[in-house]
């Protein structure tokens, strides 16, 4: 994620929230973050996921009704109806999934490791660990002379460490493995999770992106987190832990102009679906959180970040190239992406309460979607109906 980080009250009581606003990080009351949650806001917070998870026991509980009610009527041992036994069953199944759903781990002794901190979200998110009592490592791309890394040295406990941590750079990883087995709180085996936080979007046509910003989008996105993943698997291993990826809705929606950014994220989605299967016998969960583009566009895009990377694709394209598509078409092209800056300062409560709970879950969910219910029904259309009638709502 890109952008930059604005002073934020305390995060401690997040489940309450509303829109993050411009207003000091500095050391505040834990009661709660100001303001109204508006209308759009109370969109996203829709809990699908956990709709998600009661939808096959609800399914399973008519099923049993009807089979059970038919064979007391058939032995004539009960005149009890499918309705009032699927009642039954659903309440008593749905207490159970709410009771499993919600249990939660103890915070003391457990270790975070949270990379890419220089984003709003991740550092958002490490003051949150922190309040709740967790230990965590926050890894900066450039840590030394960060003011960010300096604001959450000044907010969070002694329990905050900080790493200098480029998920591109081998050696960086491997120190920052060396450094968390020296520090791990006393009686913990290993990391309890790594939150995969990272991100940078490569922007504009396949056609246009150079090939450096191919491959640093690449490292990024794919090659680091994969990288930070196999060293730290086995203290994660140690712990029974979790890994949890932060990805985004754009890994099944087709998004021209970030075609790039889409096929990374789908590329990471897919290979947690792999190494979720891979580790389930050694009881470590893999997460996916997969917030939507409007909940949490302007904190990984800016003016900066769009009119940089144009100017540099439009200098590097050839000659045919530009004859080709003409400076208007790309300009259209290129300010399309303006309205996820120009939106309001994005709501990252829904965000930071489903990385939240996929730290402190004993039973995450396998994907979190804090995403709005337009968001919602786009990505229902393109995931389960056929292609042409995603194209006529959307092409």
């Amino acid at each position: 994620m890109s952008g930059p980080f604005k002073r934020r009250p305390s995060l401690k009581t997040l489940p309450a929230v509303g829109p993050i606003r411009r207003t000091s990080i500095r050391r505040q009351s834990s009661v709660g973050l100001p303001g109204k949650v508006p209308s759009a806001t109370t969109a996203q917070e829709v809990p699908w996921d956990v709709l998600d998870r009661c939808l096959l026991p609800v399914v399973f509980c008519h099923g049993a009704a009807f089979t059970l009610s038919t064979v007391l009527n058939a032995l004539q041992v009960s005149q009890v109806t499918t309705f009032t036994l699927f009642t039954f069953f659903t309440i008593v199944v749905l207490g159970l999934v709410f009771f499993y759903h919600n249990l939660k781990i103890t915070a003391a002794g457990k270790a975070v490791l949270v990379t890419g901190c220089d984003s709003r979200v991740a550092s958002a998110l490490v003051r949150y660990l922190d309040e709740q009592g967790f230990t965590v490592y926050a890894g900066f791309q450039q840590a030394d002379d960060n003011p960010l890394a300096e604001e959450l040295r000044e907010l969070c406990s002694a329990r905050l460490h900080i790493l200098q941590l480029d998920v591109t750079n081998e050696t960086q990883i491997l120190a920052s493995s060396l450094s968390i087995v020296e520090s791990l709180p006393d009686g913990a085996s290993g990391l309890w999770a790594v939150v995969h936080a990272a991100s940078w979007v490569a922007l504009g046509e396949i056609e246009w992106i150079p090939p450096q910003v191919i491959k640093k989008a690449t490292e990024i996105n794919f090659l680091g987190p994969t990288r930070v993943t196999q060293i730290m698997l086995p203290l994660v291993r140690r712990a029974r832990g979790r890994i949890i990826y932060l990805t985004s809705g754009l890994s099944r929606i087709a998004s021209p102009v970030r075609g790039i950014h889409c096929g990374l994220l789908a590329a990471i989605e897919s290979q947690a679906e792999c190494l979720r299967r891979e580790l389930r016998s050694r009881a470590v969960n893999v997460v996916i959180v997969a917030p939507g583009e409007i909940t949490s566009g302007n904190t990984w895009i800016s003016d900066e970040i769009i009119i940089g990377q144009a100017k540099d694709m439009w200098r590097q394209m050839c000659q045919e190239q530009r004859l080709e598509y003409g400076e208007k078409y790309f300009e259209t092209a290129v300010r399309s992406l303006e309205k996820y800056s120009k939106i309001p300062e994005a709501d990252l409560a829904p965000v930071l309460r489903a990385l939240n709970d996929a730290v402190t879950r004993t039973f995450p969910l396998t994907k979190y979607t804090p995403v709005s219910r337009k968001e919602k029904i786009k990505s229902f259309i393109a995931e389960h109906l056929p292609r042409a009638i995603y194209d006529i709502f959307y092409a």
